[in-house]
């Protein structure tokens, strides 16, 4: 026992430093009027109920999830096609190409954010000049434009991440038994049949990991926002994280932006349990 608690100490030290401290600090924090520099008042519910009545806190939200129900599917379907592309036994450099889909992951979200906004620029970008060239019109310039900027950022995270999730779709695959889409093949069954009665079936834990770590992206966008349009235009890509580190690290509402964060926290949380909560009942009546 002792033993035991000697090899946690160390671990348990540095999660309440580090993650339990500042957690239920930024909690205190927003119940307060704290800008970083005054000393806290408490002001109690004020700043949650600020979240409900401001109009850009409101569009905020409503861009977040926009966001993160646009991403999610997206990107699933996207890493679901080429992990199933990428699995098959007689494709040739199987190895090669996983590493080629995966790499984007890799590279920095900024340093991705970076490169498209300069391949996007209307003035400069290669994309605008190649399109000129091909269609003989001007390209619409996707970054400042209310219609084009949230999906372009969207593009951008997809590109980025769904070779993480295919790696992970890819190890779901090689779980599933090879029987199993044998006996459905005997049975008659096509392509589409074995997909959708073996592969998802066999998917399905996978699939609510991925699932709920996607809408955790989703809702955590920020950098390719931050980089790329800035929130803008009229404020059409402002996220809520977006919207924590304006007020809090812009407007030194430090308050306010710790309530925001929490308001997310809640909103991941929720869509999480309900998540699980759908995987359970479909794998009890499976059962």
């Amino acid at each position: 026992m002792r033993a035991g608690i000697a090899f946690l100490l160390p671990a348990l030290v540095i999660l309440a430093i580090w993650v339990f401290y500042p957690t239920f600090y930024a909690l205190w924090i927003s119940f307060t009027d704290s800008t970083g520099l005054n000393q806290p008042e408490f002001i109690g519910l004020d700043n949650y109920a600020r979240i409900f009545t401001d109009d850009d806190t409101r569009g905020a939200i409503v861009n977040t999830l926009v966001y993160a129900v646009a991403f999610t599917p997206l990107v699933i379907g996207t890493a679901i096609a080429m992990a199933l592309l990428l699995n098959r036994k007689d494709l040739v450099m199987r190895g090669f190409f996983r590493t080629v889909v995966f790499l984007p992951f890799i590279i920095s979200m900024a340093v991705a954010a970076l490169s498209f906004s300069f391949l996007l620029d209307a003035s400069t970008g290669l994309l605008p000049y190649w399109f000129q060239q091909v269609f003989g019109r001007t390209m619409p310039d996707l970054l400042n434009s209310t219609t084009w900027a949230m999906p372009t950022v969207i593009f951008v995270a997809v590109w980025k991440t769904f070779g993480y999730f295919m790696v992970i779709f890819i190890a779901g695959l090689q779980g599933i038994p090879a029987e199993q889409h044998e006996a459905a093949h005997l049975d008659g069954a096509g392509a589409w049949g074995r997909f959708w009665h073996v592969t998802l079936p066999g998917l399905r834990p996978t699939m609510t990991y991925v699932i709920i770590l996607a809408a955790n992206f989703g809702f955590q966008a920020f950098d390719q926002i931050y980089i790329m349009t800035g929130g803008g235009p009229e404020r059409s890509t402002e996220t809520i994280v977006y919207r924590v580190y304006t007020e809090g690290f812009a407007s030194f509402k430090q308050g306010y932006a710790s309530s925001l964060s929490f308001v997310l926290m809640a909103i991941t949380m929720i869509v999480g349990v309900i998540q699980l909560t759908i995987n359970k009942r479909q794998e009890r009546d499976i059962a």
